[in-house]
């Protein structure tokens, strides 16, 4: 075993045995390059990682490999969920210089961490275009020897460049002008012109789940009226619910298609999606009244808190891609999740003809082209027909197909439920836990009186509980990012800051518990003092004080995961809304400012900013109602709100006593508010000016369509 065997992380450990003298990112290995003079080999990638494990195995468990890096090279194994900061860099180094990015990532350094040749996935040999990674070590061992000034003039040059494209070089010249309104009309049109309207989303294959574009477009139909942004949005969410990409039987979404058909997945799965897709199809719910989005909602969160919900109340962060078919053998991508049609046959008997039409079932396999032969004869379940065809093609009528499909469902939740599992990353990130609250706090008020609703309430408690618990440290007002194994480590970044602020706000707005809002004021300071850029604003990604992390950088980009400064933004809004702070209202417009008058041009990149500008210009209302949680008149007023899509309120719900005198403290205005006749009763404000209470349903829903 290597060093690795000492470490935490999952990904890590998954190369503790290999006979690559593997070194974590440490002191360490730093100054072994340097003593020995040594070219640094940087291997980044994530424990779930479909090709980080082909590379494993074809390359560090290979002796030959092994020793060719032994010989010539200090090796460092990074897990880019642990360490985003170093990933940031040597990710943008790689798509700046490549022109494209991913994992595992191969990254060249010199003992001074500097970057000179970088790329992803290598095969062992030459094939597919590729060089191969043998040949590759050869040539940079030889020229690191023999021709050393062409190394060092590259990485100085790089590096500059490097500290050029990412705003580093003290250069930077930050836009100071908010955008008006008709940037987001802008914003609307580059996802109508990018729209996929056959198949749903954005572009062509592969395609991934932004949900961030998707809170731009239904903030700006909720704006606006824009109906276009609304049915793209509808559509999109549609294509990904039907298609390959969701887990048909055992609810969630894996990571994305290969397809633009959304047909055939990736088949890994993480919990950052999760969250997110369960929050654009609860909002989807809202705006469009389709009880299928919020059904799409609770399947997705009812798969979290069946298997990646921890006994502690934390959320682990994904399943693997890969995993060994029921028949045996070596891993194989997708084996946990797929199906032959003889196994169809042999488990449902006279309901597999309903399922074989249902899902697009054949004899042969329903995957069209795999070059990997990953899915020979194997079938991806998608939905291949709608319940009346299926209906008009096996003779039942729908009823009886919907009980049909409700008992394979079962039947092949069972029947998967023996084969062997996909690998659990069984670690807990501070900001991905963040988000899963911030969806079961929401699913609990959108849902509310449906029967999962208080679950979804207590998980989302128990996961900001376990997270004040174990993660913050409240006398030195320090937030950790990872937890495993009963160890918590790791100083929180921006990100993990930004994603649990929105999830306790989230939280606050569901159960109305001050000790959530007081929290969530609290981390705001705190990550206001380490990580806001006062010259130029914004929310840098790290506090800049480790010294081996070369560069400072702001993350932009709203891609798989919301950046901290967008999320940060969103919540800025929300508690200017709450505690009327000066301050936050400040920090935010600021921040919006940094994009320029032009940022709709930019919506591809930076949504969920948009979605805070969409809110700034907007205005945040709140609503307060003041009751009893447990009587039916606050439930009706509560339901009245949580049943309306209403992004650009504030929703406050009081406890007359102790919770309404402790919330006082926090938000004086909330103090004198108070039951009118002994009945529940709702405030509907804004900028803090209140119309006349309420406390009829009736009247409520008359304020709130009066806006």
């Amino acid at each position: 075993m290597n060093r690795l065997a000492q470490e935490r992380s999952p990904y890590l450990l998954q190369h503790a045995g290999n006979p690559v003298d593997w070194y974590p990112w440490s002191a360490e290995a730093f100054d072994k390059a340097r003593s020995e003079d040594k070219p640094i080999f940087l291997s980044i990638g994530y424990s779930t990682c479909h090709w980080c494990h082909v590379m494993e195995h074809e390359s560090f468990e290979n002796a030959e490999i092994a020793s060719a890096l032994n010989a010539d090279f200090v090796s460092i194994k990074v897990d880019r969920e642990e360490r985003p900061d170093v990933d940031r860099v040597y990710m943008t180094f790689v798509q700046s210089t490549t022109g494209s990015g991913g994992w595992p990532m191969t990254v060249f350094l010199t003992p001074d961490l500097r970057p000179f040749f970088g790329g992803t996935y290598f095969p062992p040999t030459s094939r597919w275009g590729r060089p191969g990674f043998v040949d590759l070590l050869q040539e940079i061992a030889h020229v690191w020897k023999h021709d050393r000034s062409r190394v060092d003039h590259a990485a100085t040059e790089l590096f500059d460049r490097l500290k050029t494209v990412t705003g580093s070089d003290g250069r930077a010249q930050v836009e100071a002008t908010l955008a008006g309104p008709e940037t987001l009309a802008e914003a609307v049109s580059q996802y109508e012109r990018a729209f996929d309207a056959r198949h749903g989303g954005f572009g062509q294959a592969p395609k991934f789940p932004r949900p961030a574009e998707l809170f731009l477009l239904l903030r700006e139909y909720a704006r606006t009226g824009h109906e276009k942004a609304a049915l793209m949005t509808f559509d999109t969410l549609r294509a990904m619910a039907l298609g390959g990409m969701r887990d048909h039987v055992g609810g969630g979404f894996h990571r994305y298609a290969v397809d633009a058909e959304w047909r055939v997945p990736h088949f890994e799965k993480m919990l950052y999606d999760q969250a997110q897709l369960a929050l654009a199809y609860l909002e989807a719910a809202l705006v469009s009244g389709d009880a299928l989005y919020a059904a799409i909602a609770e399947d997705t969160l009812a798969y979290v808190r069946r298997d990646l919900q921890q006994s502690e109340g934390g959320f682990s962060s994904a399943e693997d891609a890969d995993s060994v078919p029921p028949e045996g053998g070596p891993k194989r991508e997708g084996a946990f999740y797929v199906w032959t049609d003889a196994e169809i046959g042999a488990l449902l008997g006279a309901d597999a003809d309903v399922v074989r039409v249902r899902f697009g079932i054949r004899p042969g396999g329903n995957v069209a082209s795999d070059p990997q032969a990953e899915f020979t004869n194997q079938n991806i379940l998608y939905t291949s027909h709608s319940l009346e065809d299926v209906a008009a093609r096996t003779g039942r009528s729908i009823d009886a197909v919907t009980e049909a499909l409700g008992r394979s469902r079962i039947a092949l939740f069972e029947a998967r439920a023996k084969r062997p599992r996909a690998h659990l990353d069984d670690k807990v990130l501070t900001s991905w836990n963040g988000l899963m609250i911030a969806a079961f706090a929401r699913a609990a008020r959108v849902l509310a009186g449906r029967p999962f609703a208080a679950a979804h309430l207590a998980t989302a408690q128990r996961a900001a509980g376990f997270i004040r618990d174990r993660m913050w440290h409240e006398a030195e007002r320090r937030l950790l990012r990872r937890y495993r194994g009963g160890h918590a480590a790791i100083d929180a970044y921006a990100e993990d800051y930004a994603a649990l602020i929105w999830g306790v706000l989230e939280l606050f707005e569901s159960d109305g518990d001050p000790a959530w809002l007081a929290w969530a004021r609290t981390l705001q300071a705190r990550q206001d003092d380490l990580f806001w850029d006062e010259t130029e604003a914004g929310w840098f990604s790290t506090t800049g004080s480790d010294p081996f992390v070369l560069l400072r950088l702001k993350e932009d980009y709203d891609g798989a995961e919301p950046s901290a400064s967008a999320m940060s933004v969103m919540n800025l809004i929300t508690m200017a809304h709450l505690f009327d702070d000066h301050e936050a209202r400040r920090k935010a417009q600021r921040t919006l400012a940094r994009y320029g008058p032009n940022a709709g041009r930019a919506a591809r990149v930076i949504p969920l900013m948009l979605a805070g500008l969409s809110a700034w210009h907007a205005g945040l209302s709140q609503i307060v109602v003041v009751g009893p949680r447990d009587r039916e008149d606050t439930a009706a007023l509560l339901a009245e709100v949580s049943g309306r899509f209403l992004p650009f309120a504030v929703i406050m719900p009081v406890e007359p006593g102790a919770r309404q005198a402790e919330l006082a403290r926090l938000m004086p205005f909330v103090g004198p508010m108070q039951m009118q006749d002994g009945r529940a009763t709702a405030f509907v404000c804004r900028d803090f000016a209140c119309q006349a209470p309420v406390s009829s349903p009736e009247a409520l829903a008359s304020l709130l369509v009066a806006g």
